[in-house]
């Protein structure tokens, strides 16, 4: 299965236009948060639009700045995975959006508590199996993945626990601009492509183990 991800497009279509070549052959399109820029349903529709010109095979989960308009338009489009877990193709992928509160307000966060009771609501009737995705806009605590120009880990201590024991395969996330890479935590992959607008993406082509991860431009 090759999937695709991209994260931070923040109202941004122009890329997406570039990226085409690279979503049509895809199996499916994984996006981790911030669709918009505060914006609502009617943005974050502009956004799938775009994306499912090419490929509409999508799940998403909302970021810190999209509002609740754009959580709910991908759940009437059936493209949410916030708080749930689906299969696509023999894959269990569990989905968390959001993020921790931050220096500036933005609309859509959560505490670790919080976190917490979505982490547990997600697994719901989804069997005893790990999932082996997991999309969580907010990245893990203490990775390369949440450290800020000043050095400082600014991940969820929750979603480190729900990964360390539940052990995806690959975490895809986002949220922190300045810390795009692949890093590891224990046997999990925890991937952030980098927003959308420095023109690069995750790819994955996964069985039921990894074949390939890699970050890519376009």
């Amino acid at each position: 299965m090759k999937i695709i991800n991209i994260a931070d497009i923040h109202g941004n279509l122009t890329p997406i236009d570039g990226l085409g070549a690279v979503l049509c052959p895809a199996d499916l399109v994984i996006i981790s948060g911030d669709l918009t820029h505060f914006g609502d349903g009617r943005d974050a529709e502009d956004v799938i639009s775009a994306v499912a010109k090419y490929n509409r095979n999508i799940v998403a989960v909302t970021g810190n700045c999209d509002t609740k308009g754009v959580e709910e338009y991908l759940s009437a489009k059936g493209l949410n995975i916030h708080g749930r877990t689906v299969d696509v193709k023999g894959l269990s992928i569990t989905g968390a959006g959001g993020s921790l509160p931050c220096p500036s307000p933005t609309p859509n966060v959560y505490t670790e508590e919080e976190y917490a009771e979505i982490f547990e609501r997600s697994l719901d009737g989804s069997g005893d199996g790990a999932p082996r995705i997991l999309v969580s806009h907010q990245p893990p605590y203490g990775t390369l993945n949440d450290k800020l120009a000043s050095g400082a880990h600014v991940g969820s201590r929750t979603v480190r626990e729900f990964i360390e024991r539940h052990k995806p395969l690959v975490c895809f996330t986002g949220h922190i601009h300045e810390a795009p890479g692949i890093d590891t935590l224990g046997e999990t992959r925890v991937v952030n492509p980098g927003p959308l607008g420095t023109r690069s993406y995750a790819y994955l082509d996964i069985t039921d183990k990894i074949i390939t991860l890699e970050i890519r431009k376009f």
